[in-house]
């Protein structure tokens, strides 16, 4: 029974780890697709390379993931709860990129955990919630605003008695660099959500201890799962990204990614906090967006894509709860 409750639960955390690539490889290339920097193609081989190699350049996030959320939970009902939790975060992942909205992964996963851990009778950390998931998901997409908009800023003023169809194929090139940061970013945090996951799993199987280093197949199979995910590639909510919330020229997709991504090194590196990459570079488009005028942002997108935002976590956490009551009745 339990090496086959492992294997399930492994096997739907490398599904989430999939849908998560398709899901967000949208926000690593978005931009730099949009302003035509690069090919649709090209942009989404960079990522998934850039993912493979993000997923090995740390381990706080996972830790955060597999120790600071919830109570590890014990046994078969152990491994129910984060089968459950993982179907959560599956499906409202299914759902957003079905309708197009850019929601975000991580907070599935995290409302998933929270909504399968109440309804299997497991501790929530609370602390653990709110300082490394509630509090970094208001406080990042205002950084990403404010950031977005101040390095546009120095941009614009940089560049001022620049020619302007220079610079802008100076900035197409410059952004294939930056949305390789991103794309890398992206790995730091959301190969590592899943680690923390794969590795939550094998302590409840007693395959692991505790506080064990992460092993590395199981950093090879999530790295490889989100990058084939990426490859896949989000073209829906892409078009979400790019294109209707503004229009983005080079320079702007340059100023996006380098906010994002540098918010998404800072939080893996300093605070060991798992981050929404989807909030990150949305709120910088828009940041960098309000430079124009603060009309040329379509707020309505913004507005749905907030909500979203909200709705994430609550709708996953009742996700998972209802799968871990049929579960524990079909299995209980």
């Amino acid at each position: 029974m339990d090496t086959f409750a492992l294997v399930v639960t492994i096997g739907v955390a490398l599904g989430f780890t999939y849908t998560n690539g398709f899901h967000d490889s949208a926000n690593a290339i978005a931009t730099s697709v949009s302003t035509r920097a690069l090919t649709p193609r090209a942009a989404l081989a960079m990522a998934a390379v850039m993912n493979l190699a993000g997923a090995f350049l740390g381990s706080g996030v996972a830790k955060t993931v597999s120790e600071g959320l919830i109570e590890t939970p014990h046994g078969d009902r152990g491994m129910w709860i984060l089968f459950a939790a993982l179907v959560g975060a599956i499906v409202w992942n299914l759902i957003t990129w079905y309708f197009g909205l850019p929601s975000s992964s991580s907070h599935a996963l995290f409302g998933g955990m929270v909504g399968a851990a109440l309804a299997g009778g497991t501790e929530v950390l609370w602390n653990g919630v709110v300082d490394k998931v509630v509090i970094p998901m208001f406080v990042s997409p205002l950084v990403g605003l404010a950031a977005g908009y101040l390095v546009m800023c120095a941009i614009l003023w940089m560049f001022r008695r620049a020619n302007p169809h220079k610079a802008k194929r100076g900035f197409r090139i410059a952004q294939t660099v930056s949305a390789a940061g991103m794309a890398l970013g992206h790995g730091l945090q959301d190969a590592q959500k899943t680690m923390g996951i794969v590795v939550m799993a094998l302590v409840i199987a007693d395959v692991e201890k505790a506080g064990d280093p992460i092993p590395v197949w199981v950093k090879i199979v999530c790295a490889v799962m989100l990058s084939l995910g990426t490859y896949a590639g989000g073209w829906r909510i892409m078009r979400t990204l790019g294109r209707k919330i503004i229009e983005l020229d080079p320079p702007q997709g340059f100023a996006a990614e380098t906010t994002g991504a540098s918010i998404m090194f800072g939080s893996a590196f300093l605070f060991h906090a798992p981050i929404s990459t989807t909030h990150v570079i949305t709120s910088a488009i828009m940041g960098v967006g309000a430079t124009k005028r603060v009309n040329a942002v379509r707020w309505g997108v913004a507005k749905n894509i907030i909500l979203g935002w909200f709705i994430t976590m609550p709708a996953a956490a009742l996700v998972a709860a209802v799968s871990f009551w049929i579960v524990d009745l079909a299995f209980g």
